[in-house]
């Protein structure tokens, strides 16, 4: 691992602690966009954590993160790092274990590494150039090839969808893959799928922000599997959706995404 690879996951560690030390705890909570996407001051204190490192160690880096008044969008050219302190907030903020600090560093665009820590649930995901595991241990997507018994999350944002659209990916997923499931955090989502836990996982976001899927998309790609935006083209950052899968399952999960849309 290069130095940035090294860096970002000590650096997504150190804030993972900053996190879970004030996990059930008496925070404030306070709102967004809507009333199910809340902020903390766990939030803004992690991500203060992590930018003052990244700042530290790499003052030429952008920084792109979730919350305050941090860059929003990846630039083309040069080294950039994608936060999110906390990515499943309204879990955190209820004391469930399925959150994450999400970490990844992109070069020219193209992501080089992934972290996502998870705390709670005492498992670190790690993708690198080299490789990608949990807590040391390698990871490859699940072999699942028969769709009847797929497992499927999604990772539709409810205060961004309608409510009958995220029914119709439900009821497509049951009738032509398998179960479904929803864990209120896309990065825990998607490292899911890289570990083999979920056959694939499928979102829709009309203004996708990178700190939710960066990192986690490029540990899925790098355990072995296929990601595409919801038409079946290559995903990129600033994609409007993602279809994520173990590739023997990609076609299916597609055909659902594209029956939901409809």
């Amino acid at each position: 691992m290069d130095s940035r690879e090294l860096a970002a996951v000590t650096i997504a560690s150190t804030g993972a602690m900053v996190a879970a030390k004030h996990f059930r705890t008496d925070l404030d909570v306070a709102s967004k966009s809507s009333q199910i996407d809340p902020v903390t001051e766990a939030d803004r204190r992690t991500q203060r954590q992590i930018v003052s490192v990244i700042e530290s160690a790499f003052p030429n880096d952008a920084i792109v993160a979730e919350e305050a008044d941090a860059r929003k969008t990846l630039p083309e050219h040069g080294d950039a790092w994608v936060v999110d302190p906390i990515d499943g907030t309204l879990n955190y903020s209820r004391g469930m274990s399925e959150w994450v600090t999400s970490v990844a560093v992109v070069e020219d665009g193209s992501p080089v590494a992934g972290v996502n820590v998870a705390p709670a649930l005492d498992e670190r995901y790690v993708a690198t150039a080299d490789s990608v595991e949990r807590d040391a241990t390698p990871l490859s997507v699940s072999e699942t090839d028969d769709p009847a018994g797929a497992l499927v999350a999604s990772t539709l944002r409810l205060e961004t969808a309608d409510h009958r659209t995220f029914g119709r990916l439900a009821d497509a997923t049951i009738e032509h893959l398998g179960e479904f499931r929803r864990m209120g955090s896309a990065q825990l989502t998607l490292s899911l799928v890289a570990s083999g836990a979920f056959d694939a996982a499928i979102g829709f976001d009309p203004d996708p922000d990178p700190w939710d899927t960066v990192a986690g998309v490029y540990q899925v790609r790098q355990a072995g599997g296929t990601v595409t935006d919801r038409r079946g083209e290559r995903w990129e950052p600033d994609s409007s959706g993602f279809v994520a899968s173990n590739g023997r399952l990609h076609e299916e999960a597609l055909a659902v995404a594209r029956e939901t849309l409809e």
